[in-house]
């Protein structure tokens, strides 16, 4: 039977925590403690042994200092330990319930009480009661046997593997390390960590490892898989439970990876946790060989069957997808919000609008535009074709060198991920057709690289490739600047939101004069074309058909107008309405209860209007009016010393903020929306990690359990809770192990006996050949004597 919480707002059970449950205390004095700690006014009529024999507090509750883990199986609180960490406000985000642990209303001074209670209680008051504590009040772990020493030196052992299995994951190392062709001669990552943890003293894998012969494998296949699944669970759980701590959270998916040929969708949550802090951690690749009907299903029963999340509590979610891959991803966006309402369906943050734009259009010559984009970046990895590249550029502007410099500096950093991508596409499309080029004819360069540049080279040189590329640079002008403010501060989302009329209007405005504009776009393409030296014509297909049909001359540029420029400013309308709809602007709106953002409109904002977006989360609706007119007052007539808050997360770390309920469950709601950018280091997001280890290792070493430990460096975990969990998962191997233990004491005592019985054996040996030596000169003697005497 699990054990509950009795904490109030504390919803965690035994059977789904590794944390430790205590009893409540016999002892009527520390139990009458405990009880006004927790604020159960429906406890205080019980009896210290009712109490003790019913009900629990998990760790949680405990200042880490009072909690003492003696071994991976026994827990136990010190004797002067008293409960002082709860959440007593969460409830208030909720409607009440008939099963909720009702909670005594305390004043100011109460609750200061409570807090230097902690520290009040000395030893020695409680000293008196110690000896009856320590019969009667026991952790909830009270039953739990005592470790042997072969057990307490298996957990020794697993644990020296679990650290150096977490070590190879923090730092991108494979377990094996593929330089050879012959896979019997691999190098052994896992391997060569144990011999030189063993050479550098670890006791515990030298007793395991100090007889086995050196050229043999220490784990098997089998049991680092199941290390492994361990290290990767651990880590997962850790996290989730900070997201169902936090209840609301939001989706995001990444690049398709392939294992094992199967392609797989990384999946990553974000989530503020209890500190108010915004984070975002992968979660586990989810299956991608299925329609959107069955993606759908999968991520459903990922999410609330094994995760036990609740889909009800998605804010949002953003997809990141290209090509055919594009249409899947948008009709899973659609489902999901057909089924939950709620989760609105956004750009992500730390993806350039005008990409994600692109990617999203469903046209053959708009894809093949983005693929090249991506192999620009693996490609230009190496600094030999990137070297390559710079001089082309150096060469194509010998007579513009400021503006070759400056295209130099933009090639060094990520230029396939800026806002201005297209622009710098169209101006770098000469010098990458010359250096592709260069490269095809260097004998500097293996046949893969030659055969990479031949590929691009052909891409670069069709008419319809450069068409579309100035196509996407021209209409995606009038969304780069509200893409790169979308990624800004909190102001700048604010102010981009409410300027998505305007950009809609210029829009619509260029597709109202479409005749105009594509004129002098095909020029421009024309211009481009002859520096390259390629001919303007339709592509080979179109005119296959054309002459099929007994169609008269085709004219080039009223193809390109119908078949490019026309479906893109379309597409692109479209696009920016979906992902803009109404009730996701009613959501980012409501960033004017940033303080910063109120002051910037004279703080005559009317988050009111909003409200209904998220007025089913908000913990008192019914005073939402009232509390946002004391929010402006307070900001309003702040001290002049005052400085008003920047963003969402700066707002959430005020002290006072949970005066404010409903303003409270607004920013943190708002926190989770995927658009809204990520506060830390650039490229440190979770997405990026995940890069960062493909890029690092190489694609047959891909490991999904090292790439959870490399990407979620965040989440905290404990290794003796890893150990626990193998002991739990696979008896049978500590079992073998303990076996192993038993027969190599035994072997011991053998040798130790036939060592005793050989040192015995040598010793009489040793006397017996004294004896006869004794004997011998004894005889000599003799035989001198009666020489001398004849």
């Amino acid at each position: 039977m699990p054990n509950f919480c009795a904490a109030p707002n504390c919803t965690r059970k035994s059977t789904q925590s590794d944390l430790a449950f205590f009893r409540f205390p016999r002892d009527p004095e520390r139990c009458r403690i405990w009880v006004e700690n927790c604020r159960r006014a429906d406890l205080e009529a019980k009896t210290s042994d009712q109490l003790n024999k019913h009900y629990r507090l998990c760790a949680k509750h405990f200042d880490p200092a009072m909690v003492c883990k003696t071994s991976p199986y026994r827990t136990v609180l010190k004797d002067t330990a008293i409960p002082t960490i709860f959440d007593l406000t969460i409830h208030l985000r909720y409607p009440p319930t008939r099963h909720r642990k009702r909670i005594k209303e305390l004043t100011e001074e109460d609750l200061q009480k409570i807090k230097e209670r902690g520290s009040a209680i000395s030893i020695d008051q409680l000293h008196a009661k110690k000896v009856a504590a320590m019969e009667d009040s026991t952790s909830a772990n009270e039953d739990e046997p005592q470790m042997s020493t072969e057990e307490k030196t298996l957990r020794e052992y697993l644990k020296s593997l679990f650290e150096i299995l977490v070590l190879l994951g923090k730092r991108n190392i494979p377990l094996v390390a593929d330089k050879a062709t012959d896979a019997e001669h691999l190098s052994n990552n896992l391997q060569a960590l144990i011999e030189y943890r063993i050479n550098a003293g670890d006791e515990a894998l030298k007793k395991r490892f100090e007889r086995t012969a050196v050229n043999t494998e220490y784990l098997s296949a089998t049991q680092q898989s199941q290390l492994l699944d361990v290290c990767e669970n651990t880590v997962r759980e850790e996290m989730l439970m900070e997201v169902r701590e936090s209840r609301f959270f939001s989706l995001v998916t990444g690049d398709l990876v392939t294992f094992g040929e199967v392609k797989h969708l990384p999946l990553f949550l974000r989530f503020v946790n209890q500190q108010n802090v915004l984070r975002e951690e992968f979660l586990d690749f989810v299956p991608f060989d299925s329609d959107e009907f069955s993606l759908v299903d999968k991520l459903e029963a990922l999410l609330t069957e094994r995760f036990g999340l609740s889909m009800e509590d998605c804010r949002g979610q953003a997809h990141k997808a290209t090509g055919t891959n594009t249409n899947k991803m948008k009709a899973v966006a659609v489902l999901l919000m057909e089924k939950y309402s709620q989760t609105l369906h956004m750009p992500c943050s730390h993806i350039a609008l005008n990409i994600h734009l692109s990617n999203n259009l469903p046209y053959p010559n708009v894809q093949i535009v983005m693929e090249t984009l991506n192999s620009f970046r693996s490609f230009f990895k190496n600094p030999l074709t990137h070297n390559e590249l710079q001089k082309a550029i150096s060469n194509h502007f010998q007579k513009n060198e400021e503006k070759g410099a400056a295209l130099q500096e933009a090639c060094s950093s990520e230029w396939t991920k800026q806002h201005s991508v297209f622009d710098l596409l169209l101006d770098l499309l000469p010098p990458l057709l010359l250096c592709m080029d260069n490269i095809r004819e260097s004998g500097h360069f293996t046949d893969a690289v030659r055969s990479d540049a031949y590929t691009i080279a052909e891409m670069l040189s069709d008419f319809e490739f450069i068409v579309t590329t100035v196509i996407l640079k021209n209409v995606l002008t009038f969304t780069r600047a509200f893409g790169r403010n979308l990624q800004g501060e909190t102001l700048d989302v604010f102010f981009a939101v409410n300027s998505l009329t305007a950009v809609l209007h210029s829009l619509n405005e260029v597709n109202d004069n479409i005749e105009v504009y594509h004129e002098f776009w095909y020029e421009e393409a024309v211009a481009v074309a002859n520096v390259m030296e390629v001919p303007t014509t339709v592509p080979r297909l179109f005119l296959r058909q054309q002459r099929a049909a007994n169609e008269s001359e085709v004219n080039v540029e009223a193809y390109y107008k119908e078949y490019v420029t026309v479906p893109v400013i379309h597409g692109v309308i479209q696009e920016v309405e979906d992902m803009f709809s109404e009730i996701n602007l009613k959501a980012l709106k409501c960033l004017s209860l940033v303080p910063a953002v109120m002051g910037q409109m004279k703080f005559n904002t009317t988050e009111e209007n909003y409200a209904d977006v998220y007025s089913s989360d908000l913990p008192n609706p019914e005073t939402l009016p009232a509390e946002l007119h004391c929010w402006r007052i307070k900001w309003k007539h702040r001290g002049k010393e005052v400085r008003l808050p920047t963003t969402i997360q700066e707002t959430l770390q005020l002290p006072d903020v949970k005066f404010f309920p409903n303003v409270n469950a607004f920013l943190k709601m708002l926190s989770t929306l995927p658009v809204l950018k990520l506060d830390g280091k650039e490229g440190d997001t979770a997405s990026e990690r995940l890069q960062a280890y493909f890029d690092g290792v190489p694609p047959k070493q891909w490991n999904k359990s090292l790439a959870m430990l490399s990407v979620n460096t965040q989440v905290n975990y404990d290794l003796d809770v890893m150990v626990d969990k193998y002991c739990r998962l696979y008896p049978e191997d500590e079992q073998e192990a303990e076996a192993e233990a038993e027969m190599e004491a035994e072997a011991e005592a053998e040798m130790e006996a036939e060592a005793e019985a050989e040192a015995e054996a040598e010793a009489e040996a040793e006397t017996e050949a004294e004896a006869e030596a004794e004997t011998e000169k004894e005889a000599k003697d003799t035989a001198e004597e009666d020489a001398m005497k004849e």
